[in-house]
């Protein structure tokens, strides 16, 4: 008898918790798919943004380069939503590392737009804001240049 009781018990609390369960697993779903959608449209308003010989670096790297309007220093943005602007140097190798991001939820897509806009035209006050970061450096490589068609051309140093 004591033992049917723990059964029926058991039954009706574990029967809410898994609809519960459910519920939450839907509504992740349902959250996933909004933020991959906001995520595609992101990247798609970014290339609209970006140069051809930039379009081109993003699809091969992942990210593309761009020019500071007060330094002319050269600055990589990473595919990322932060710590992923990388100052490089004259021959190409990362240099230091900028933390700096809009305000809100964004996807990387938009942020990445936002740092680029924001180097293009207003260097000077988007560094003031931004955390600096070292960044190692990458063995082997010495630098990536496009050539203008759209193919890369990768120079490799030998470290000695």
């Amino acid at each position: 008898m004591l033992f049917q009781w723990f059964k029926t018990a058991a039954f009706c609390l574990i029967r809410p918790i898994t609809y519960f369960i459910r519920l939450v697993q839907a509504a992740e779903g349902r959250h996933r798919a909004r933020y991959e959608e906001r995520a595609a449209r992101g990247i798609i308003l970014l290339r609209a943004w970006l140069s051809p010989m930039q379009k081109a670096q993003f699809d091969h790297f992942s990210y593309f380069e761009v020019i500071g309007c007060d330094s002319g220093k050269s600055y990589r943005i990473q595919h990322g939503v932060s710590a992923n602007v990388v100052e490089l140097d004259c021959d190409g190798r990362p240099k230091m590392g900028w933390c700096f991001v809009p305000v809100g939820d964004l996807v990387p897509g938009d942020v990445m737009l936002a740092q680029k806009i924001a180097l293009e035209t207003n260097e000077r006050s988007a560094l003031s804001v931004a955390r600096r970061f070292l960044v190692p450096p990458s063995p082997g490589m010495r630098s990536r240049e496009f050539n203008g068609a759209g193919s890369c051309v990768i120079n490799v140093e030998r470290l000695g």
